[in-house]
This record gives C-alpha cells, structure tokens and sequence, in this order.
C-alpha cells in the first residue's frame, strides 16, 4: 500500500493506494500520516481503502510523514560511496542528524545556500518507523518495527560539511535540504529492502546507479544499532547512506548550481525532481 500527503504546502492532505492503483482520500480515517497513525493505522487501513473516495487529481506531493520527530543518517553506507570519496570502511555505522524542518516535497525547489560553492545530491532509501524501536535484542526485531519505506535526497554541501570546522551538521541542515516521498510504500510491500535499485540524473545525466544489496549496514542491523544509542519513536525517519556517483566523489563533475534539476527514483518508491535555485 502505498500512503501520501498531497496539496498545498501547510495543507496537505492524506491519501492512500492500494493494490487497484486508485489514489483514494482517507482523511475520514486519519487527519493526518502521523507517527502516531503509522502504529497500527495502515494495517487497520488496507481493509477500508477500497470503499473510500477516489482522488481525481494529485494536486502536489508533500512530504509523506507529518511531524517527523527526527532524522537519522547514515554516513558512507555503500562500499562504492566510501571508495569514491577515499574515505575507509566504517567499523561501525556513522551516524549523524538532520532536523526534521529540512524536509520539503518530493518536487519542491531546492535552495542553494548562500555561499555555497559545493552543494551535492545523495540519494538514499528511507526507512519510517512505525512502532518504538528501544534496545532490540536482535537485527531479526528489526522489522517489527519499519512502517515502511521512501525515498530521500540527503542533500549536502560538502565545504560546510568537511572544511567549516569538521561539523557534518553545518552542510546538512541547510533549508530545503530533504526532500522526501513521493510516497511511503508499506513495509508488507517490500520483502526485500536489500533489493532496491536507487538512480540519480542531473540536467538529464545519470549520476547515481546503485543497489541498497551494496549497504555497508543493512537495514535490519542499523534499526536494531540505533535502538542500543537511542529511542526510535514512530514517524522517525532514518535515511540509510547513498551509494556511488555524488560530485565529492567525481573531481570533474560539478556541483550544483541554480537552475539544475535533479530527478531521483527507487524501485517502487515512485520518483523525485527538483530545481534547484539560489537561497
């Protein structure tokens, strides 16, 4: 099933579609996609979804979790990520946050920070949680506890994030700087997170082509490592690392600039497109 919030940024409203593709309106369900709905409302969902009204047009793409508690992520995740970057395998998950107040639709604009000479695209697999993930015992508890499934664009701006001091924070919390959805695709959906294709084009030109088969950490094993350092609560969002093919790892390969778009797609997550414009 797959669960959205679509209309005018502020006033977005919940949609859902199930296996007959029909984006229907569920606010007579639930007000809003909440971590507090996402435990326990889409398994309650699925059976009422077929009588309830049919959207005639998709207005806009918000994003598809509503106050989101927090962003966690996940650095150099991808064997051929960390390769390009020079960087050594992580004996342990790195692990950063980003505020929840980055995210933006999946197709809103992208604000280039002012002075930003590096701003660089990442696409990554989000994983929503959907119920309290605290000291699991085992990888194996993982899943219990995914609501589902989405994509997002981890953008950064790699001076701010590698020469300003050392701080990842500074190059990945500018405005704008996490677009997600267009959907969260239920985790019942996807039996294999390990076995999603992830791409990204700039202007046209595909830069990114990986599978989340290459994560360093597995999405099972980094669900279970972050519930031993902190309480995952539903509605947190966990952005899973970015495989090969950002600019920091392509000497050659400019960095974004105003006017570009990026347009970012997962095996059936749906697909993303940003222009990119001066903050």
């Amino acid at each position: 099933m797959r669960v959205a919030r679509h209309g005018p940024p502020g006033r977005e409203r919940p949609i859902a579609a199930g296996d007959d593709g029909i984006w229907r309106d569920i606010s007579s369900v639930t007000h809003d996609i909440t971590g507090a709905w996402l435990d326990g409302g889409p398994a309650h969902l699925r059976a009422a979804l077929p009588g309830l009204p049919a959207v005639r047009g998709i207005e806009r793409f918000g994003p598809p979790v509503a106050r989101i508690g927090k962003i966690v992520c996940v650095g150099l995740n991808y064997r051929d990520h960390a390769a390009e970057t020079g960087a050594d395998i992580p004996a342990e998950p790195i692990v950063f946050l980003k505020t929840p107040d980055t995210v933006v639709g999946p197709d809103d604009d992208v604000l280039i920070p002012r002075r930003s000479v590096k701003t660089d695209w990442e696409v990554e697999l989000a994983v929503v949680i959907g119920a309290q993930a605290r000291y699991l015992d085992s990888p194996q508890q993982a899943r219990a506890h995914i609501a589902g499934y989405a994509i997002s664009n981890d953008v950064s701006e790699r001076e701010f994030q590698l020469e300003r001091g050392g701080q990842w924070d500074k190059g990945k919390n500018c405005e704008t700087f996490n677009p997600l959805g267009p959907w969260l695709l239920t985790a019942d959906d996807v039996p294999d997170p390990q076995a999603l294709g992830l791409r990204l084009w700039v202007n046209g030109k595909q830069r990114q082509d990986g599978s989340t088969k290459n994560m360093i950490f597995d999405v099972d094993f980094v669900v279970w490592y972050l519930s031993q350092f902190m309480v995952l609560r539903p509605g947190d969002v966990i952005n899973t690392g970015t495989p090969h093919g950002v600019a920091l790892g392509l000497p050659r390969t400019p960095y974004l600039r105003p006017g570009d778009v990026v347009e970012v797609e997962i095996d059936g997550l749906g697909r993303q497109r940003q222009q990119f414009r001066a903050a």
